[in-house]
């Protein structure tokens, strides 16, 4: 009676190299299936819920009501798999939801569970609804799966009405536990996790001070900077002290990340035009004293008291700024490289310093704030618009709805087999089909594998404890708490692990209710085998490749790039028309559509077929794309920086069509037609914007800089766009020259 689930096992971070895997397809899925994510180590959230495990079947022995124990650690054991180490709030969301719909299922399942075409029915419904939570999130797919799980155990043991409804009842109260026991410190440890995730992005700032940030890279602590907007996106109804502070702490790091990137591209400007020039080495010191103090910052934001930096550090700031005033450089155009770098770093050291102030003190400094609507949007506005992005997936078209259908079938077809044979334990066939098929071939057979191999580890692993321990249900329960333990601590490092785990500890939790393990091990053997074949089989006649999702998630790139493009525009044009946070949302919007497109060409560079020209492909899309990345954020760097002066017309020409670019790209990435001579030439625009103004003047100077990698990133990202839809992988284009595919 009691269930497995789905345990998040992520592909590697969107931020590596997506040929990091390996030089082929086959060995970057094979490095998938033996991969040890160690950061997914997680020993205080596996000790909280092996206690949230123990509890009930400590209650159910004590009282002598064994199979309440065994229910209630049902929805314990299910919820678990929602729990993690994200901030309080969220955490509460997600197992509160869990322990519903878990509940739901073991109500469901058990009062269908006595008729066999109802059960069918009901299983394949179910099936197809968890398949299409994966359009939502990849929470609302893990809740999915595990209600699912949940739903086929408990219908292979039908019940009464008054006990289906006990039942569900019993599992609720066990999520609840878990629940209570994840955010039990929540009064007392209230902001931590926003405070670690401030440190996490503070100490990436100081490595990134220091550390040469490579164009063909992503920008900076672009990981931390994501994970740091997340956890505080919960803080948004909240006004207290502690979470205005936070929020400023984030938007300072958002500004220094800015200075930082364009302090360090002046740097190796200065160094590559003048050898030796002292400028160069004044920055280099400057950035160095920055990395201290922001590293003392994040090691004060993760400790939570005081930083364990020297005053002097930040006069020494201020030093290192006059020094610059006071060096000469050969010629007008050092003199314009100086002042830029100058204005960059007051800017930066005023940021420094309240930065310092906020990290040590928890003086209120007024509600400013990143806006984030869709948080701010009541939930029956988050409720309708979760209803048309699955109504928007109802289509042969979306990958959702395919694996949707791919797995209702095959649920529904896997308990039909199962009951019509009478199998033992029959539940275990389409639970394992419901556990191994996923949107993606990696994922799919990556889990496959690991789910044959580790159930049969987990068996001979099983068959082994009971052996060598004695008998009792002392004895069991102590195991199970052991492996719960194992199973939370190392299982999200590698599912093989985690099928390996969760295997005994079932088989002991079943042995409970008196059935043999022999029993048990057999049949699950079995099932988990014919389970594995038919989602594997499934898959195979009718895969949903992810390499054919790569073309939507490089448009929808595009598209991020697009506005945050804009957005500057209008800035630049239009001093004080965008607020701060109307930029924020711009370049977030860009980042995380770069990090989707990231993991998306990571996973199909581990499927066959996906050759070694299309990888390389892939990680010149991507580079080209952090090139891009860069520029605009230097753009948006130099507003703080630079003087408003009035817009060049040759800037409008030149922005109308980096946009009309962006534009044509994404919508030829999405079916529509598109040439080289449909695409404007950028390169003559920006020769054009050159020769207008005064080079002198610092924010020209600066556009003419920056304006120049957009043209090359962008013409080289156009290139591998147009071959790549050359290849078959998109529309026709015509191959005819331009003068634009220049870089």
């Amino acid at each position: 009676m009691i269930t497995e689930s789905n345990t998040s096992v992520e592909p590697a971070s969107a931020e590596r190299s997506p040929l990091a895997a390996g030089p082929n397809a086959w060995s970057a899925f094979w490095q998938s299936v033996v991969r040890f994510q160690a950061a997914k180590l997680a020993p205080w959230v596996a000790l909280r819920n092996s206690i949230g495990l123990a509890l009930p079947l400590v209650a159910g022995i004590a009282t002598g009501q064994v199979a309440g124990g065994l229910a209630m650690a049902t929805g314990a054991l299910n919820v678990s798999y929602s729990d993690s180490s994200d901030p309080y709030l969220q955490r509460a969301r997600k197992m509160l939801a869990a322990s519903v719909f878990v509940a739901l299922a073991v109500f469901a399942g058990a009062v269908t569970g006595r008729h066999n075409i109802a059960s069918v029915l009901i299983a394949g419904f179910w099936a197809f609804a968890a398949g299409m939570m994966v359009a939502l999130s990849q929470n609302a797919a893990d809740v999915g799966t595990i209600s699912l799980v949940t739903l086929l155990v408990y219908a292979a043991v039908p019940q009464t009405f008054e006990r289906a409804v006990y039942g569900g009842l019993l599992a609720f109260a066990g999520g609840l536990l878990q629940t209570l026991l994840s955010i039990g410190f929540w009064p007392l440890r209230r902001y931590i996790h926003q405070r670690l995730a401030l440190s996490d992005l503070y100490l990436g700032l100081a490595r990134a001070a220091i550390t040469p940030a490579a164009a063909t890279q992503p920008p900076p602590a672009s990981a931390q900077a994501i994970q740091a907007q997340n956890a505080l996106a919960v803080l948004d109804n909240d006004h207290s002290v502690e979470s205005e502070r936070y929020r400023l702490l984030l938007s300072q790091a958002e500004r220094m990340r800015l200075s930082l990137m364009t302090l360090g591209r002046m740097r190796a400007r200065m160094e590559r035009e003048q050898p030796g020039a002292p400028e160069a080495a004044t920055l280099t010191e400057f950035l160095e004293v920055c990395s201290r103090i922001l590293r003392s910052t994040g090691e004060s934001l993760r400790a939570g008291g005081p930083a364990g930096m020297s005053p002097e550090d930040l006069r020494e700031l201020q030093n290192l700024s006059e020094q610059l005033r006071e060096e000469h450089g050969a010629g007008p155009q050092s003199l314009a490289s100086r002042r830029d770098a100058r204005s960059q770093m007051d800017a930066l050291a005023g940021q420094l310093r309240t930065a310092v102030e906020l990290a040590a003190t928890s003086t209120p400094a007024g509600r400013k704030a990143f806006e984030r609507r869709e948080a701010r949007r009541p939930w029956t506005m988050r409720l309708s618009g979760a209803l048309a992005t699955l109504v928007a997936n109802l289509s042969l078209n979306s990958t959702a709805c395919r694996h949707a259908i791919r797995l209702s079938v095959c649920v529904a077809l896997g308990d039909a087999v199962a009951r019509g044979f009478g199998l033992q334990r029959s539940y275990w066939l389409p639970m394992t089909i419901s556990i191994v098929l996923k949107p993606d071939f990696t994922a799919t057979f990556s889990r496959g594998i690991l789910r044959l191999g580790g159930t049969f580890a987990g068996l001979v692993l099983s068959t082994a404890l009971f052996h060598v321990l004695p008998a009792g249900l002392h004895a069991e329960v102590a195991l199970i708490v052991a492996l719960m333990f194992v199973l939370r601590w190392v299982g999200s490092a590698n599912y093989g692990i985690f099928v390996t785990t969760v295997t005994a500890l079932v088989v002991l939790l079943i042995a409970m209710t008196g059935v043999s393990p022999k029993d048990v091990m057999a049949a699950r053997a079995l099932n988990t085998v014919a389970g594995g074949v038919i989602a594997l089989l499934a898959y195979w006649l009718w895969p949903t490749w992810e390499r054919t999702r790569v073309s939507e998630a490089l448009a929808a790139m595009l598209d991020g790039y697009r506005h945050y493009f804009r957005a500057l525009r209008e800035s630049y044009t239009k001093p004080g028309s965008l607020s701060a946070a109307d930029l924020d949302r711009a370049r977030l919007t860009g980042r995380l559509a770069r990090s989707n497109l990231q993991a998306s060409i990571d996973r199909s560079i581990g499927e066959p077929g996906t050759s070694t020209a299309a990888a390389n492909l892939f990680s010149g899309m991507l580079a080209s794309s952090h090139r891009l990345a860069h520029a605009l954020m230097a753009l948006e760097a130099g507003l703080a920086s630079t003087q408003p002066v009035p817009p060049r017309e040759a800037f409008h020409r030149f922005a109308n069509d980096v946009e009309f670019t962006l534009y044509h790209l994404a919508a030829a990435l999405r079916g529509s037609p598109l040439s080289r001579s449909d695409l404007p030439d950028l390169r003559e625009d920006h020769h054009v914007l050159v020769q207008s103004g005064d080079s002198l003047q610092e924010r020209y100077a600066l556009v003419n800089v920056e304006t120049d990698r957009i043209t090359n990133s962008l013409n080289t990202l156009a290139e591998d766009v147009l071959r790549w839809l050359s290849d078959g992988h998109g529309s026709s284009v015509s191959l005819a020259a331009h003068p634009a595919s220049g870089a």
